[in-house]
C-alpha cells in the first residue's frame, strides 16, 4: 500500500511538475505548475482553492483504533471486524478518485451495503431532470470555443470555480477563430460576483438582480417570451404577486387579483429587461446556460433545473443552445459516474438484497443516519477537509486525509493520501465527458484509499 514510485519521495530535492491536474474542484484544471520541496508544495498558478488544497500543511497522522495508535495492518483488521459484524453497512463520503470509487463499490457489493456520496443532494437537482425529461448539454471545451452568449443562473461561479472565467469565458484562445470572437455574459441572481467577466473577448455584461427564491419566476417569464407568449397576458393585473406564487399571479390568464395599473415587472425585474434577454437568447449563434447544482439551494431546486433545460430545449427551435452544469467538488462526478458504470444507476444504491437496487430517497445516507437506519458507517474523505465524518451514533470507520473534520472520534481512523498529490489516479470532470489523469507529486507516503479498501475487503 505504498503511494509512490521510486525516486519520487518527499525527501527528494526540489522538483517542479508541469501540467498538473487539480483535484479540488469539478473543473479539474490541468495546467497547474507545482513545485515540491521536501513535503511542501507551492502552486505557481491556479485559483485560491487550488493553492489552499495543494499548499495545506499536512499534519502528522497515524492509524487509530479508538484513540490508540496502531499499525496500518491492525487498523485494517479492526475495520474488517466492524464490517463483518454489520448487517447494513453504509459507505458514504466517497471523496476519492476512480480507483477509490471502484473500491467502495466492490466492498459494498461484497458486504450488502449502501453507497452514496456526501454531496449527492446537490447532484440530484440534476439527476431528477435527466431521469424525467433529458437535456441538451455542452462541455467546458465547447463553451470556450463556440459560445457567444453565456447565461449564469443563480450561481456565484467565480467563488465556486475560481478559474472558470479565465479558462472558459475570457480565454483568448479558441479552436475556431471565426466563432465567438466576442461574447455577452448575462448574470441572473442577486449578489453574484461579476468581476471576472472582463477582457477583450467580453462584449457586454448584463445583470438581472433577482433574489434566489424568485429566480424561477424570472426564468418562467423568459421561457414565456422564448415561446412567443406575451408577459404579462392581457388579463394580468397589477396586484402584488404572492410570495411563492409571484409568477403565477402575474401571468396566469383570468387572475382574480385585479388592479388598475398594469404589471411592469416580476421579482423586481422589468419586463423590458426580460424581453431583451429572451431576444438575445434567440439571436445567439451558440448560447450556454450555466449553473452549479450546489448553489441552487431554493426549495424544489430540481424544478428550477428542469425549467432551465426546457428553455434550452425551446431555444433550439430558433438557434443552437445548451446547458452546462458545474459543481462536482470532492470527486462527486467521479463517484456518480463509477456507480453508473458498474450498476447502471446513479448514486444511492443498495446491495442489501444481493443485487444493485436504486432508490434516491431510501438510500440517501444522510437521511438514513438521521432516521437511525444502518448499523455501521464507513466514510471516505481523501480530497479536502470539509466533508468529514458527520454526527452519528453508529460505529464509524474513516479513511481520510490528515486534518479532515470529524464530528466525533471514529471507531477506526486510517489516514490516506490525496489523489493528484500523494498518488496518481483519474477523476471525472464536472461536464462528465472526460476523465483526467492525476499526478503523484510525492508529498507523502500515505496509502491510496483504494488500496486500504482492498485490504479491508481481503480481510473480511
Amino acid at each position: 500500500m505504498t503511494a509512490h514510485a521510486e525516486g519520487d519521495r518527499p525527501g527528494d530535492a526540489s522538483h517542479t511538475y508541469d501540467n498538473v491536474t487539480c483535484p479540488f474542484c469539478g473543473l479539474l484544471c490541468d495546467d497547474l505548475q507545482v513545485t515540491r520541496t521536501g513535503s511542501t508544495l507551492k502552486v505557481s498558478n491556479g485559483c485560491p482553492r487550488a493553492a489552499a488544497g495543494f499548499q495545506r500543511p499536512l499534519p502528522p497522522a497515524k492509524p487509530l483504533v479508538g484513540e490508540k495508535e496502531v499499525s496500518l495492518e491492525e487498523a485494517v483488521r479492526a475495520a474488517a471486524g466492524l464490517i463483518r459484524a454489520a448487517k447494513l453497512p453504509l459507505y458514504g463520503g466517497m471523496a476519492s478518485d476512480v480507483a477509490g470509487a471502484r473500491a467502495v463499490m466492490a466492498i459494498a457489493d461484497r458486504t450488502c451495503g449502501v453507497v452514496d456520496h456526501a454531496l449527492s443532494e446537490g447532484q440530484y437537482r440534476n439527476f431528477r431532470v435527466v431521469q424525467t425529461s433529458g437535456w441538451i448539454m455542452s462541455t467546458l471545451t465547447e463553451t470556450r470555443n463556440r459560445a457567444d452568449l453565456i447565461l449564469v443562473v443563480g450561481t456565484d461561479v467565480h467563488k465556486l470555480h475560481g478559474r472558470f472565467f479565465d479558462r472558459v469565458v475570457t480565454n483568448p484562445h479558441t479552436m475556431f477563430e471565426d466563432l465567438a470572437r466576442k461574447r455577452t455574459v448575462i448574470f441572473i441572481g442577486e449578489g453574484l460576483d461579476t468581476s471576472a467577466a472582463t477582457g477583450p473577448r467580453i462584449e457586454e455584461v448584463i445583470t438581472l438582480p433577482v433574489a434566489k427564491d424568485r429566480i424561477p419566476d424570472v426564468l418562467a417569464a423568459i421561457s414565456a417570451r422564448v415561446r412567443g407568449h406575451p408577459i404579462p397576458p392581457p388579463e394580468a393585473s397589477a396586484a402584488p404577486p404572492a410570495k411563492r406564487g409571484g409568477l403565477l399571479s402575474a401571468l396566469l390568464p383570468g387572475s382574480k387579483s385585479a388592479a388598475a395599473t398594469p404589471v411592469h415587472e416580476i421579482a423586481g425585474v422589468k419586463f423590458a429587461d426580460i424581453e431583451a434577454v429572451a431576444e438575445r437568447c434567440k439571436k445567439a449563434k451558440y448560447g450556454v446556460m450555466v449553473w452549479a447544482p450546489p448553489a441552487l439551494s431554493m426549495p424544489q431546486a430540481d424544478l428550477t433545473v428542469h425549467l432551465m433545460t426546457e428553455i434550452v430545449r425551446e431555444l433550439n427551435v430558433h438557434t443552437r443552445f445548451a446547458g452546462l452544469s458545474l459543481g462536482g467538488n470532492e470527486g462527486a462526478p467521479t463517484a456518480a459516474s463509477t456507480c453508473t458504470w458498474q450498476t447502471g444507476f446513479p448514486l444511492r444504491v443498495s446491495f442489501a438484497n444481493g443485487t444493485p437496487e436504486y432508490d434516491s430517497y431510501r438510500y440517501n445516507i444522510s437521511r438514513m443516519l438521521t432516521d437511525g437506519e444502518g448499523d455501521l458507517l464507513l466514510w471516505v474523505a481523501s480530497i479536502g477537509t470539509d466533508i468529514g465524518l458527520p454526527q452519528t451514533k453508529l460505529p464509524t470507520i474513516v479513511l481520510g486525509t490528515p486534518g479532515v473534520r470529524l464530528a466525533q472520534p471514529p471507531s477506526v481512523f486510517i489516514p490516506v493520501g490525496t489523489p493528484g498529490i500523494d498518488h496518481a489516479g483519474q477523476m471525472v470532470r464536472c461536464d462528465n465527458v472526460v476523465s483526467l489523469p492525476l499526478k503523484n507529486l510525492g508529498r507523502s507516503q500515505l496509502p491510496r484509499a483504494a488500496d486500504v479498501l482492498a485490504a479491508i475487503e481481503a480481510a473480511l
